[in-house]
């Protein structure tokens, strides 16, 4: 059985190709599927709110939850565009939910996984705002926030984000910075590194013995995601003939 990790589908409404690609996708891991990890910003909003006003991802949930049933187990990490995930992913799918970054053992790896976007730690703005959305009154307090807020917060989220992301990607190596992060993680015994957020896929061995560095790219153009077979770490890109 193999392990799935995927990250930054940022889907938007059902007629979007990478979304009804995700579809094809989920569906053809049942039965074949130990572990499907969520690495964050599935999608590109969502908020946890008790009515779930995010009607256009019915599709998507009704696939995990078939995933779910066919015996595969699903852990998500939250994004910077999907937190505070409430009972809809807890109790009524029972994913695992880990609000930030985790050690964990999968096929005998030790393995730190994140969404990856606290490893920039010179990016102090951001981190500010992170601070700030995922603290635990934040997450109190959506059970009493109108849902119709929801679209508020997604578009002064959507513009902060894409507002800043080519100065980012100009001003930092974002390959430099998760590799440099990756030696501390070494440094600590950890095995390998999964990470998403930062829409670069690649796959990269340090020193020997090796440590892992896994960049799992973008459910949006590239359609890239890793796979974990017999304890081996890979970098796959999802290919069919509509793509």
């Amino acid at each position: 059985m193999r392990t799935i990790f995927l990250a930054d589908a940022h889907l938007g409404t059902p007629v979007d190709r990478n979304y009804r690609l995700l579809l094809q996708f989920l569906a053809e891991l049942k039965g074949n599927t130990e572990t499907l990890f969520i690495m964050g910003d599935l999608f590109d909003f969502w908020l946890g709110f008790p009515s779930n006003p995010f009607r256009q991802y019915d599709a998507v949930l009704d696939a995990l939850r078939s995933l779910l049933a066919s015996g595969c187990r699903l852990v998500y990490f939250e994004g910077n565009h999907d937190f505070h995930l409430g009972h809809v992913f807890r109790e009524r799918l029972g994913a695992e939910i880990h609000t930030g970054p985790a050690i964990l053992t999968v096929q005998g790896r030790r393995l730190f996984l994140c969404h990856g976007d606290q490893i920039n730690a010179a990016d102090h703005g951001y981190r500010l705002l992170r601070r700030l959305l995922h603290n635990q009154f934040i997450a109190t307090a959506v059970a009493h926030f109108p849902p119709k807020l929801a679209v508020r917060i997604k578009e002064r989220l959507q513009h902060t984000s894409r507002a800043a992301y080519p100065a980012k990607l100009a001003r930092w190596d974002y390959r430099v910075i998760i590799r440099d992060f990756a030696r501390t993680l070494q440094r600590q015994g950890c095995d390998g590194l999964v990470t998403g957020h930062f829409h670069l896929g690649f796959r990269e061995e340090l020193d020997t013995p090796p440590f892992i560095i896994l960049s799992l790219g973008d459910w949006m153009e590239r359609f890239t995601y890793g796979e974990m077979v017999g304890g081996e770490l890979l970098l796959k890109n999802y290919v069919t003939d509509e793509s």
